[in-house]
């Protein structure tokens, strides 16, 4: 007799809403966490990265008070407290957290505490104790990327996205090494708070997947604000907090209190044996179909371990379609319809493909609409009139192809288009809306 229904392996966004999913379908569920409920996304990830942007956005508006005729604001007095903060972040987590760890037992799911392992292709081992299920979910997750090919000499101050989030002073100066999403918002967070910050980039541009009209906006509104980026910059190495690196082909270097290494993800696949039992991978991840199947036709993997697209809110509905393929429902995982967000002022937010992408796949058979929010009265009320809307739509049918939307409060509104492509409306049916 096997004693779950379920096994799902990690407690992160993907696992327990998993787990919680298909004890709703009447399917008896067990996750297995190594470490924290809530994975890398509640503890270590998104939510404390925005808690800390929280505090450095109201610390600039509160400086910046003038320009909005509030008086009696001494701007070089103002401070963040870092110890407060950091508090406050701790708050912010452990309600989530403790939030996520009451649905599961208010939905009767089974909490293992420890790693998992593959005994075989229906059970797991947990501290020498064997537990079986007819159906097994991968959700590892991934942990921060340390390129093999960048020397570490020296004394270094060396940081990854983890303990940035742990700072308890702002440092003077900070060089960051690469330039996508979490390396540009630490670089936007540590910039606001008061450090000086260079950015390191091997591309000849941020965000490498944000449409690049948008991320060149996003670049020259941070280099405004006082960040240095060197885009087609090549590091070969950190000494002594010094970052050595070739760039226009020469070799340069920057010296910082400070150095955060934010080159990417990798999943978490160690110690699990999934090879062991079969389980075939693409590089690093494990390989999966439409319907989050692997190989083994019962094992599925979701999530950051399947190296498709790297967000909580993928992993969480990677774990619905796996569900609905054990109960028979037969869902497809869509890629192309996954909302994307940057949190920096003004936000960045976007789903998909970017207009190189429409134009590789449909030609000419575009149409592209622009609209610069210099034009839009809610944006000069905010006193920000940086940003820029833009649609891609098909000629011929109207359908919605892409959304890249740069401009206050877009991190909001993009699921709008998000609903709009779900349901396969037009981009006139939107207007109509």
């Amino acid at each position: 007799m096997l004693q779950f229904d379920i096994l799902v392996i990690g407690g992160g966004p993907g696992g327990y809403s998993l787990a919680i999913n298909a004890a709703k379908h009447g399917l008896k569920a067990a996750v297995f966490e190594k470490e924290h409920v809530g994975g890398t996304c509640l503890n270590v990830g998104c939510i404390p990265t925005k808690a800390l942007i929280q505090t450095a956005d109201v610390y600039h508006k509160v400086k910046d008070a003038a320009r909005f005729a509030v008086t009696g604001v001494e701007a070089d007095k103002i401070a963040v407290d870092m110890a407060a903060l950091q508090a406050r972040k701790k708050a912010v987590v452990k309600t989530l957290v403790n939030g996520v760890k009451g649905l599961l037992r208010g939905n009767k799911v089974t909490v293992v505490e420890g790693m998992a392992s593959f005994a075989d292709t229906h059970t797991l081992s947990v501290d020498g104790r064997s537990i079986t299920g007819a159906n097994i979910i991968i959700a590892t997750g991934s942990s921060v990327f340390m390129p093999p090919f960048i020397a570490l000499e020296g004394e270094n101050h060396l940081l990854t996205s983890t303990e940035a989030l742990d700072l308890d002073q702002v440092p003077a100066s900070v060089t960051v090494i690469g330039g996508g999403v979490i390396g540009v918002e630490f670089a936007y967070l540590l910039n606001r708070l008061g450090s000086k910050v260079t950015v390191l980039e091997l591309m000849d541009h941020i965000l490498p997947m944000v449409d690049i009209e948008v991320s060149r906006l996003a670049e020259k509104r941070m280099t405004k604000d006082g960040i240095l980026f060197r885009l087609g910059a090549k590091v070969s190495r950190v000494k002594d907090d010094t970052v050595y690196y070739e760039f226009g082909g020469q070799n340069c270097q920057v010296k910082s209190d400070m150095v955060l290494m934010a080159v990417g993800r990798v999943p978490n696949t160690q110690g699990l044996n999934a090879k062991g039992i079969g389980i075939e991978f693409d590089r690093k991840a494990i390989r999966t179909d439409a319907h989050m199947r692997t190989n083994i036709p019962h094992i599925y993997a979701i999530g950051d371990v399947n190296g498709k697209v790297m967000l909580a809110h993928t992993a969480s509905h990677e774990g619905m379609v796996a569900v609905a393929d054990i109960c028979g429902q037969g869902e497809e995982m869509r890629y192309d319809r996954i909302p994307s967000c940057v949190y920096l002022e003004p936000e960045i937010a976007c789903i998909g493909l970017t207009e190189a992408q429409a134009r590789e796949k449909y030609g000419d058979g575009l149409k592209i609409g622009r609209f610069n929010m210099a034009a839009n009265g809610k944006s000069l009320i905010a006193g920000d009139t940086d940003g820029l809307f833009k649609v891609i739509v098909a000629a011929d049918t109207g359908e919605i192809l892409g959304a890249h939307l740069y401009g206050q409060h877009v991190t909001d509104m993009i699921g709008e288009i998000s609903a709009a492509m779900a349901a396969e409306g037009t981009a006139e049916e939107l207007i109509h809306a």
